[in-house]
């Protein structure tokens, strides 16, 4: 290990990027201690779709988001949704966004990400092969359902430009015959669809739990109810990491993985991005016929995973503060949209109603590296994108802090940029 090799590491955050940084980091001969101001997979880790799917993973500032964006604003009911009372913070985040939406600077975004998705699930197998005992399940393949061809062809568009970028986005267009054949929920609405095939999708709960009990069988403490308030640089003494309540804990290092909060703790160490919390909404149904390939509706905006006893139901962008609560006008934006879509649901028996939030970035890359402080890291700003690129930053993250080599293209998601 190289002599610049920390012995210890904080890590704050206890969703996918912080446990998958403590997972490489201990794989590294690193001791790690993780803090969450809840608890493991509390923030937007838990309730996601679990869909590991580089064919979709793309940065969202692009033309056609802003011009939907722009539209979708002035119609209530639509998948995405800004908070009345945004603050100047929150306008200023979509300012810088929209200054993103050029075809130009997508392009350069998407080259970044082209490399990140060529090598996102090899973390998952290193994970796996490591002893995280949830397992990834293939598509076999992701099915995307559309009620026009119109629909249709705008993904596939969407899919021909990420080949074209160098991506891997194999895919098939199918009747809406052969989309209900392979599943019965899918109604007659549907009318034609595509057949993505490569990708993946885990169960975020359990997949969480798994990766959390690998990092506690090496030796890691993850600390449950210690809320980050302040780190203190020690210089050569380290880092000193102080909780709301007065708690503090002492490490070599510190990674910030905290999320959708984490700008506070990073500005102090020339973190200037702002890390916008995008709020996702989710829940879970038991339809007559279970499927068993994930289900996407590009038209709707809405993401469906089969995991084991019920069918996870993901939509909505609500941009908005982290911790404000659930509003059940989000929810039911989602069931009127995917409502003519589905057959055979009991849209009333629905359980496990969950907002998180997604931390993005104005210009759709993640931060990871480190800031001005050589002991103090960033692992965030994913975006939609957490579950994909979780472990591959993680593993990035782990390389970095240990003096190993990363690729050249590492220096696009430098979090002082």
């Amino acid at each position: 290990m190289p002599s610049t090799s920390p012995e210890h590491v904080a890590i704050v955050g206890a969703g996918m990027a912080g446990l998958a940084t403590a997972w490489f980091l201990q794989d590294r001969g690193v001791g790690v201690t993780v803090v969450d101001r809840a608890g493991v997979a509390a923030g937007a880790s838990w309730g996601n779709a679990g869909m590991l799917n580089p064919a979709f993973t793309v940065p969202l500032p692009e033309p056609g988001t802003l011009r939907y964006g722009l539209s979708a604003a002035l119609r209530p009911r639509t998948p995405l949704a800004v908070a009345p009372t945004a603050d100047r913070r929150l306008w200023l985040f979509l300012a810088q966004f929209a200054a993103h939406c050029t075809p130009s600077r997508w392009r350069s975004a998407m080259a970044v990400f082209t490399q990140l998705n060529q090598v996102s699930l090899d973390a998952y197998d290193e994970l796996a092969a490591g002893g995280v005992s949830a397992p990834t399940r293939q598509g076999k393949p992701l099915l995307a359902a559309c009620a026009d061809v119109h629909d249709r062809d705008h993904l596939t568009r969407e899919l021909d430009t990420v080949r074209e970028h160098g991506g891997e986005a194999r895919h098939e267009l199918v009747d809406g015959d052969e989309l209900r054949a392979l599943e019965p929920i899918l109604s007659s609405r549907v009318v034609t669809g595509v057949r993505v095939h490569g990708q993946r999708f885990i169960n975020p709960p359990d997949f969480m739990q798994a990766l959390a009990r690998g990092v506690r069988a090496r030796g890691g403490e993850i600390v449950e109810g210690f809320d980050a308030a302040d780190i203190a640089d020690l210089g050569a003494s380290g880092v000193r990491l102080v909780s709301t309540a007065g708690a503090d804990i002492r490490a070599d290092a510190v990674v910030l993985a905290g999320g959708a909060w984490l700008t506070g703790l990073a500005r102090p160490f020339g973190v200037r991005r702002i890390v916008q919390a995008a709020r996702g909404y989710s829940f879970s149904i038991q339809p007559r016929s279970m499927p068993t390939h994930p289900i996407y509706l590009p038209a709707q905006r809405v993401a469906c995973t089969p995991l084991g006893d019920r069918f996870r139901v993901t939509g909505m962008m609500e941009l908005r503060h982290a911790d404000a609560p659930l509003d059940p006008r989000r929810i039911r934006t989602i069931i009127d949209s995917a409502r003519p879509m589905f057959t055979g649901v009991d849209w009333q028996a629905r359980r496990e109603d969950w907002v998180g939030a997604r931390p993005c970035t104005a210009d759709g890359l993640p931060l990871v590296g480190p800031t001005t402080s050589p002991r103090v890291h960033v692992a965030g700003g994913h975006g939609m994108w957490g579950m994909v690129l979780g472990p591959l930053t993680g593993k990035l993250l782990a390389d970095s802090i240990t003096g190993r080599p990363g690729p050249a293209w590492l220096r696009q998601l430098d979090p002082l940029r």
